[in-house]
């Protein structure tokens, strides 16, 4: 997509009353949001933020620690030392699917690739997020109800 129709539909969104816009254009897929903070599209999409700048992500497939924390306009956040499971979305993190329920990991919980570490909702929709590799979980990053951020890191498997 033409990086002059994108900016006249992020001004077009940043002008209007309305608060988001999702166009399909052959296998690319551009949603725009009126607020601070990117959200995520399917693999394959694009993410572009309505204010204050462009922000184009790669697929949520394609990413690697380092282009993550690039993407993800992370500034110079300490370096986590293991494996470090992001957030692939923009929503409310969850310990456990249900209130009162017990967490799905903790800190010392030996994990598989697979297997279940939290719950993100988006849109009133609950979205498991599984591991992408088998480790023991180190470090727990966030807290139960924190909004969390396409990019921001979760979890950090040792």
């Amino acid at each position: 997509m033409d990086l002059r129709k994108l900016k006249t539909l992020i001004d077009l969104v940043a002008e209007s009353g309305i608060s988001e816009l999702e166009i399909t254009e052959g296998d690319d897929k551009v949603r725009i949001v009126k607020s601070a903070a990117p959200t995520a599209a399917p693999p394959m999409g694009h993410v572009i933020a309505a204010a204050p700048a462009v922000m184009a992500a790669p697929s949520v497939a394609a990413l690697d620690s380092s282009a993550a924390t690039a993407s993800a306009g992370v500034g110079a956040a300490p370096e986590l030392e293991g494996k470090v499971i992001k957030s692939p979305m923009v929503g409310t993190f969850y310990r456990a699917s249900a209130p009162g329920s017990d967490p799905f990991v903790s800190i010392g919980t030996s994990v598989s690739e697979g297997q279940t570490l939290c719950v993100i909702e988006a849109m009133k929709l609950m979205n498991e997020i599984p591991s992408d590799c088998s480790g023991v979980v180190k470090e727990i990053l966030v807290e139960n109800g924190q909004p969390v951020e396409f990019g921001q890191p979760l979890f950090v498997l040792a």
